[in-house]
């Protein structure tokens, strides 16, 4: 979910570039521990453990970043949250795509309308969402 840490998004699957950003996740948790993850969080420990195991793909990207920005060396989550937000955004723009297109190309039952309304933060967006539409920009950008 930060701009460094996936640049080979577009040679991914959207599964493949999930389970990254999961194992990103886990590493977070693994080094902050249960515990200090739930306490800074709020997130419910079921929800915790499954980062820890690998298993993020109902997750909200807030939550995602809210579990990120416990790791001392990364913003905060609010920060972390809008740059995953400004890298579909700017993708978009570099792609020179609207919200339609990216509908019409993400196979999902998301429709344009939802889709703006994730990408600018007034719905949540899952992780799995989020792959989904940060493989199909980044590989439309090439």
């Amino acid at each position: 979910m930060l701009r460094a840490e996936f640049p080979d998004a577009a040679e991914q699957s959207p599964g493949e570039l999930l389970a990254a950003y999961e194992s990103v996740l886990a590493g977070t948790v693994d080094a902050a521990g249960v515990n200090t993850v739930a306490e800074q969080t709020g997130l419910d420990r079921a929800v915790i453990e499954a980062l820890a195991d690998g298993e993020g793909a109902d997750v909200t990207l807030a939550d995602a970043a809210a579990v990120l920005a416990t790791d001392p060396d990364r913003p905060d989550a609010g920060a972390i949250e809008a740059e995953a937000r400004d890298i579909l955004l700017m993708g978009m723009t570099t792609a020179v795509m609207d919200v339609e297109s990216l509908a019409s190309g993400i196979d999902s039952e998301l429709d344009a309308k939802e889709i703006q309304q994730k990408i600018e933060g007034r719905y949540p967006v899952t992780l799995a969402e989020y792959a989904r539409l940060h493989q199909y920009i980044e590989s439309r950008k090439q």
